[in-house]
């Protein structure tokens, strides 16, 4: 079974992905691969920089992420060009990992961007994590060490939750304590993801 799961900057989709990992799930994280496929000496960063200008890049030669990310959340023009260098190194190594697994495996693809990119219908199920505006401000200032007016802009340059809820198969509110998040996810494994239940 592959899952898709979102949400946006804040909601605790890592939070829902350790949970699925503890019940057996394979949790492909695309920001982890991200990372990857842009880390020095790849095709990506150089690719990257080729678009950006080495003004992206940290005294080390790696991709200085803030900086990069300062040019691109402020600029649709320019996150459509990152993503159209990034996201089909992402696809393919994603694809690579997910290939791997046990033919009855639970594969859990963490996207941030799969209602942005269109990619609901390559999944099976599709799980989008919610929480309120406050709950997410509150989380990226004490885990990111962001302020108040980044982590807005962050969120608005995102898409919508009722667009996100439009394609969802299951969706999980964080807006409370993490126990009450774990039930839900346990809920949706027993009922929905794991092998048993299907």
């Amino acid at each position: 079974m592959i899952v898709g799961l979102t949400g946006g900057i804040g909601a605790g989709k890592s939070a829902v992905a350790a949970r699925l990992a503890e019940h057996g799930a394979l949790v492909v994280d695309a920001d982890v691969v991200a990372r990857e496929v842009v880390a020095p000496g790849t095709e990506g960063l150089a690719a990257v920089v080729a678009a950006f200008g080495s003004g992206v890049l940290a005294d080390d030669g790696s991709l200085d992420r803030q900086r990069l990310g300062a040019l691109i959340f402020a600029d649709d023009e320019a996150r459509a060009r990152l993503n159209a260098i990034v996201h089909p190194l992402v696809s393919q190594r994603s694809a690579e990992l997910a290939a791997d697994a046990p033919h009855e495996a639970v594969v859990v693809h963490d996207v941030p961007l799969l209602v942005e990119n269109a990619l609901a219908p390559a999944y099976d199920v599709v799980v989008v994590v919610l929480a309120d505006e406050n709950a997410r401000i509150q989380r990226l200032r004490d885990t990111r060490g962001m302020r108040e007016e980044e982590a807005r802009a962050r969120m608005a340059a995102q898409t919508t939750d009722d667009q996100r809820r439009a394609v969802a198969d299951a969706v999980l509110d964080n807006s409370g304590t993490l126990a009450d998040l774990h039930r839900q996810v346990d809920d949706l494994w027993r009922d929905r993801l794991a092998p048993a239940a299907r």
